[in-house]
């Protein structure tokens, strides 16, 4: 590590990581009858993310909502366009079905996801409050209204969690 900065990066990723990890685990101990446990890694995913918000903080001085908002339509707009190109065409190339899918899901998620951030810089000057629709299968997320079935990945509304 060469700089504290470095370090703040690292420990950020660590936290992130962590985070989502633990939320999985969470599933999985819910799933098995386990919901104490699930709770357990819920409540420390949350302390994660405190954790990597506060390194967030360190490494960057938060920029205004618009300018966060223009950052993630262009990020999205990287990851569908190249990312998860470059993640399909080697699923493809391995035959690995599942994970074409999985990396096609993503994509079109994540393509979206930068509809949603464009949508949303409008209505930031609108000032419109918009209900959330997320599919707990792709992670489709519908702003408004809530579809019959996800797009993506076919599932039905059922599947749906709003926000």
């Amino acid at each position: 590590m060469d700089t504290l900065r470095d370090a703040y990066y690292q420990a950020y990723v660590g936290e992130a990581k962590a985070a989502l990890r633990l939320k999985v685990f969470a599933e999985v101990a819910d799933k098995e009858g386990y919901p104490q446990i699930a709770r357990l890694f819920r409540v420390i995913a949350l302390s994660e993310e405190i954790h990597g918000g506060r390194m967030l903080r360190l490494l960057q001085k938060p920029p205004s909502t618009e300018e966060n908002l223009q950052a993630s339509f262009e990020s999205e707009t990287r990851v569908a366009g190249v990312a998860y190109e470059d993640f399909i065409k080697l699923a493809h190339e391995t035959g690995d079905d599942i994970a074409v899918r999985i990396f096609t899901h993503s994509r079109d998620v994540e393509a979206g996801h930068a509809r949603l951030y464009k949508a949303a810089m409008g209505h930031l000057l609108a000032e419109r409050e918009t209900r959330y629709h997320v599919c707990r299968i792709c992670g489709y997320v519908e702003d408004s209204t809530l579809p019959d079935r996800c797009p993506v990945c076919g599932v039905p509304a059922d599947k749906f969690v709003e926000y």
